[in-house]
């Protein structure tokens, strides 16, 4: 299928490695310029040049920044040609904040989840849709968590972060841009083979005082598809929420958790 999205311009956030990473492949397999945005320049560039090498007919380009901070949005807003006036689409992604039990977390834990999880993408959502709505196109996805669903109790910085960018995304995603070509989504993993899922399963040892790989294994055996899902799966659902084929699409909160997620609503 083509999404119909081909010489279009990304921006990726959390693009070096896990879930951001596949977003971008999937992007540039496509035939979309992909900005991405990380932290750590030689993971990043490292990143970038794969890319490049398996999609030679796009632009790869790249921002060694912290997007939770004023300083590296602009720099990457300022990349593909003026202040977020150029992405045709945004993939908000930030690494997820640690966790953790409630009683520990003070108000400067909470404040920097909420604004690397929250503020953050509705940043990035304010500098770039009146942009897509004059061009008559637009893309946003954030990436935010199955917690949002059915909330996980040592990960309740993000459960409450999330929550809050999900309760946003609902009313602006409905206001007069859905007539405008802009859709904004929310794309919920459930249990993905990255390093955040490493960092919750040392958690979960630290508190049962179970191995990681027995943790591993019982978390698996609870997902109907029987296995952890992939970057690359990820990346291929926001894709195609990025496509002209989703244009109808607009305000959801689109579940990928290998069927976990035992509610039908």
């Amino acid at each position: 299928m083509d999404l119909g999205i081909a010489g279009r311009w990304a921006l990726v956030c959390g693009a070096s490695k896990g879930l951001g990473l596949g977003c971008a492949q999937a992007l540039a397999a496509e035939g979309v310029n992909v900005v991405m945005v990380a932290r750590g320049a030689p993971v990043l560039e490292a990143a970038a040049a794969a890319i490049a090498q398996a999609s030679p007919a796009v632009k790869v380009l790249t921002v060694a920044a912290d997007i939770t901070t004023p300083e590296g949005r602009a720099a990457a807003l300022s990349v593909a040609g003026g202040p977020g006036t150029a992405f045709d689409i945004v993939v908000n992604n930030a690494g997820g904040p640690p966790p953790g039990d409630f009683r520990s977390w003070d108000r400067e834990a909470w404040i920097k989840a909420v604004d690397a999880n929250m503020l953050t993408p509705i940043e990035l959502i304010k500098a770039t849709v009146d942009g897509m709505a004059e061009r008559g196109f637009g893309r946003i996805v954030n990436i935010t968590s199955s917690a949002v669903k059915a909330p996980i109790d040592i990960l309740g910085l993000s459960n409450g972060a999330r929550s809050g960018l999900t309760g946003f995304v609902a009313g602006v995603a409905r206001s007069p841009l859905a007539a405008q070509g802009v859709t904004i989504n929310n794309l919920l993993p459930g249990k993905f083979d990255t390093d955040r899922i490493a960092a919750t399963l040392k958690a979960a040892a630290d508190k049962t005082g179970k191995s990681m790989e027995e943790i591993r294994l019982s978390q698996q055996a609870q997902i109907p598809a029987g296995r952890y899902g992939t970057p690359q799966e990820f990346g291929a659902i926001c894709a195609f929420l990025c496509s002209v084929h989703a244009a109808y699409m607009t305000g959801q909160n689109v579940l990928a958790d290998g069927g976990a997620y035992p509610g039908t609503f």
